[in-house]
């Protein structure tokens, strides 16, 4: 049995009669920037989320540099995230302006641990980008108290986390403002990319609104400096249509994640969910010390895998200046363990009882 990492083409032919009319519909019409669609998806996304606003963006890289921009985050600040995330997570606090500093993540979520952001704040420190990893939430808690103790602004890496809660309230309602992305891969995928902004303060989401299309206002006055950063109306239209499906695609993930818990608990250590937490499963993630082995021995019998990430951020020879020695430990030993394994909610429970067997036989091998 051949069992693809990731297959997006069994979720579209599963909509294919939906999003059909819905291609058809925009493209028989006269808006194709802005416009209607782009309106009640956001509102769609607020009301998902539980906060007031919702903006659509270019993709998630855009969400975290213009959420960091809209509240104030710019030249000479700094802002904290965690070393064991993916570059657009860098490169839009970067694209702020502002200067990432790293720190090392927890050894249960893998998420930055809230322990290492006194070691790393300065007097130039204006912010926190906490990421939630795999699909679980960063302890926002610690965090948030921490910010407020110093008057630090929190933005959510929300990339990884659509539907994904914490102490009962969702990814998008835990800070200051929020960064989706919409990459065709993520728990709910555009079509290309796209991106979006959640926030429940009300002139964060206008100054995003503003900041997204080259800084004006209503009647084309430039008020600041901004971009071209748009959702378009026809991602917004297939988002729409997968929004309403999002709670029933993470449920089946967390069935997927308990059949690979049950049966691979004895084999790999597998990360640990936060008892607090509804985890939405963006990504299984083992840990093996034998991981290269262990994914050839995978990729030899069929079965696909990736490794997020196999760097730490300050490993990438574009970041070496962000390191940070001794203080990114955890997160340099988790880029030569983690493997991920298949997970999508389209994947049968047989497929998934076979990637565990297989995991097992390879690990015995």
């Amino acid at each position: 049995m051949t069992i693809p990492f990731l297959d997006l083409r069994r979720q579209h032919e599963s909509l294919r009669e939906e999003l059909d009319r819905v291609l058809a519909e925009v493209v028989g019409g006269d808006r194709f920037i802005g416009g209607p669609r782009v309106e009640a998806f956001e509102r769609e996304l607020a009301a998902f989320c539980g906060v007031r606003e919702a903006v659509g963006v270019a993709s998630g890289t855009d969400a975290i540099e213009l959420a960091l921009r809209a509240l104030g985050i710019g030249e000479g600040d700094e802002v904290i995230t965690a070393a064991n995330t993916c570059i657009p997570t860098v490169a839009g606090i970067e694209a702020s302006g502002a200067t990432p500093v790293l720190v090392d993540v927890d050894e249960a979520r893998f998420t930055l641990d809230p322990g290492e952001l006194a070691e790393a704040t300065t007097a130039r420190t204006k912010a926190i980008v906490p990421v939630h990893l795999y699909g679980q939430c960063a302890d926002m808690g610690a965090i948030s108290g921490y910010a407020r103790e110093h008057g630090l602004a929190v933005v959510e890496d929300a990339a990884q986390a659509h539907g994904a809660a914490l102490d009962g309230r969702r990814a998008g309602t835990l800070a200051d403002a929020a960064a989706f992305s919409f990459y065709p891969t993520k728990n709910l995928g555009a079509l290309g990319d796209g991106g979006a902004v959640a926030t429940d303060d009300l002139e964060v989401a206008a100054t995003v609104r503003e900041l997204r299309s080259f800084g004006e206002r209503a009647g084309g006055e430039a008020i600041r400096r901004g971009s071209n950063s748009r959702l378009d109306p026809l991602q917004a239209a297939l988002l729409s249509v997968k929004l309403g499906r999002l709670e029933g695609w993470n449920e089946r993930r967390r069935e997927l994640a308990r059949l690979y818990r049950d049966e691979l608990a004895d084999i790999v250590l597998v990360p640990v969910e936060a008892l607090e937490a509804h985890h939405v499963y963006h990504l299984y993630v083992v840990r093996s010390a034998r991981r290269d082995e262990l994914a050839r021995a995978l990729g030899q019998r069929g079965v696909g895998t990736l490794v997020h990430y196999p760097r730490a951020v300050h490993e990438h020879p574009a970041y070496a200046h962000l390191a940070r020695p001794g203080r990114l430990g955890r997160s340099e030993r988790l880029a030569t363990e983690v493997l991920s394994l298949p997970l999508y909610p389209e994947l049968s429970d047989a497929e998934a009882s076979a990637v565990a067997a297989t995991v097992r036989e390879a690990h015995r091998a």
